[in-house]
């Protein structure tokens, strides 16, 4: 499993990332992009001001969707011609106007949302279900960061285990994720986690979910105004975050563990339809996987020597603790549940 930042160090992180974010719900009549070769900032009038913000990577792919401009397309004029970029989406923005989320972080919009989407915050979600872990005997964090687009808690209970074969302990555990800019439900999924090699693998088909919709907040004009925090504090989100506590103290299952552990056991005696390297070649056809990873999963099959699913889906966990970034680390985690997860194949 690849190991992300200390407790200690995420909570600092969250803290400055609190200090250092505004939210705005403003209509796109008073939002402008303009762009250069380099960058675009976006133009938001507030309250008769004029303010500015860099707009990230994952706020153009959104800006772009909602406009329905393609992203090729629109990648083409912000490198080519970033003044016809700005006219494409100025003369949208106003034409269809609407009301967005505006999620700002360090200077930079990390997000451009629909007005209806609820802020389920990160450090909020922390302090709902950390204390919950910590009553949870024999569970530990054994990894856990925030990345752009999402936080990640991944805990393991040292208490709830079984063998796959002789000498071959996993250990069961969920993961807790959350994204602050549209990128998915806060989930809580189930983890198992192999004592030998220290792999996490995620069966997000188990998983439970939350969904950050919730009702339109009012407004009676066409102007930008800055959401505060204090709105997060509101009764019915802390109703929420008591669900989410509900929901991770159910996630170290052992019936669900052991049903998991079962699919495991007959995976050891899958034998791979192909050679090892079509297997990682159709693999990474289905999974879109770069060569990168291939050679990584390639070479971790060998150094396994194990030709079966058990371990096809070893090698795949195993290479993500050498990923580029925690958030590609822990897709392969949920590709290794995907195989595990695939159809038994008829003799």
């Amino acid at each position: 499993m690849k190991q992300g930042k200390t407790l200690a160090e995420l909570g600092r992180e969250l803290q400055r990332q609190r200090q250092n974010r505004q939210d705005f719900l403003a209509d796109t009549r008073s939002i402008e992009m303009e762009s250069d070769s380099y960058d675009s900032t976006l133009h938001l009038s507030l309250e008769g001001k004029n303010c500015c913000f860099q707009i990230g990577e994952l706020a153009h792919q959104q800006i772009a969707a909602r406009l329905n401009i393609p992203f090729r397309y629109y990648v083409k004029m912000q490198s080519e011609a970033p003044d016809l970029l700005d006219q494409n989406v100025n003369r949208w923005l106003n034409q269809n106007p609407e009301r967005r989320m505006i999620r700002v972080l360090d200077g930079k919009v990390r997000a451009f949302l629909s007005d209806r989407y609820r802020r389920l915050d990160n450090l909020e979600l922390c302090a709902a279900v950390l204390p919950v872990i910590q009553e949870m005997q024999g569970s530990q964090i054994e990894s856990c960061e925030v990345t752009p687009s999402h936080l990640y808690l991944k805990v393991v209970n040292r208490r709830m285990k079984a063998e796959v074969k002789v000498g071959d302990v996993v250990q069961a555990g969920f993961v807790v994720s959350n994204s602050e800019v549209g990128l998915g439900s806060l989930r809580v999924e189930p983890l198992v986690f192999r004592l030998v090699c220290k792999n996490g693998l995620i069966c997000k088909d188990l998983a439970q979910k939350k969904y950050h919709v919730g009702r339109q907040v009012s407004a009676s004009d066409d102007s930008a105004y800055e959401l505060y925090s204090e709105d997060t504090l509101a009764q019915d989100d802390k109703a929420f975050f008591m669900k989410v506590q509900d929901i991770v103290r159910a996630a170290v299952d052992e019936t669900k563990f052991m049903l998991t552990v079962n699919k495991i056991g007959r995976a050891t005696q899958i034998p791979l339809k192909h050679d090892p390297v079509k297997s990682v070649e159709v693999l990474a056809d289905k999974f879109q996987l770069t060569e990168s990873e291939q050679g990584d999963i390639l070479r971790q099959l060998f150094m396994g020597g194990d030709n079966s699913r058990y371990g096809l889906l070893n090698a795949v966990t195993a290479a993500s603790k050498i990923a580029k970034s925690y958030e590609r680390a822990t897709d392969l985690e949920r590709i290794g549940g995907e195989i595990l997860s695939l159809p038994v194949p008829r003799n």
